[in-house]
């Protein structure tokens, strides 16, 4: 499908059609899917299948007021934050159950799980990245779809109608803050490549 039919059918989506955003949701599956699973393989200590994910991102996306996507770009990284959203949700219900949520004596191991430090950075991450959006959306958006969506400088490029040099540029951007961000938190930095 077209970017153009693509874009049509984004726009009968906001414009409240169920019909054309369920339609816009199979176009995309594919693609949508592959976020999923390098979002979950990521965060290896996950139980979550890249279907559930998927689909309970679609429901949260559904479910909420619709924004506005004036394309393909805006409505994949806005897909993208759900996800990332329900991974950082799931981590922390799975985080206050560690800690009493579901209170239960049981006999507790002396060993540190695997996957703590990389649920606390993913949160904090996604804190980081939020504060970014609030300042500078566009760079934001190159986060989502170059880290968290896994696409290429060309994709996001042409994904957002900017250049692959501006794009480069904006992620170098992107880092700093993220960066400097992390570092105030005390926590490490994922792989920003």
């Amino acid at each position: 499908m077209s970017d153009s039919e693509i874009s049509r059918l984004i726009q009968s989506s906001e414009g409240g059609n169920a019909a054309a955003r369920k339609k816009l949701f199979s176009v995309l599956y594919d693609e949508l899917h592959r976020i999923a699973q390098r979002e979950l393989r990521r965060n290896g200590s996950l139980t979550m299948s890249p279907t559930t994910l998927l689909h309970e991102a679609y429901l949260s996306m559904s479910a909420g007021a619709s924004p506005e996507f004036p394309d393909r770009a805006r409505f994949l990284a806005y897909a993208c934050r759900a996800m990332r959203g329900l991974v950082i949700d799931y981590i922390r219900s799975r985080s206050a159950q560690k800690r009493g949520g579901e209170f239960e004596f049981t006999a507790l191991p002396t060993a540190v799980p695997a996957g703590v430090n990389e649920d606390l950075e993913l949160e904090r991450l996604g804190e980081a990245v939020d504060a970014l959006a609030a300042l500078e959306p566009r760079l934001a958006r190159v986060v989502d779809l170059k880290f968290f969506c896994g696409f290429s400088f060309e994709e996001v490029a042409g994904l957002m109608d900017i250049s692959v040099r501006t794009a480069k540029r904006d992620w170098d951007k992107a880092r700093m803050f993220l960066q400097r961000e992390l570092r105030a938190s005390d926590t490490g930095l994922p792989a920003f490549d």
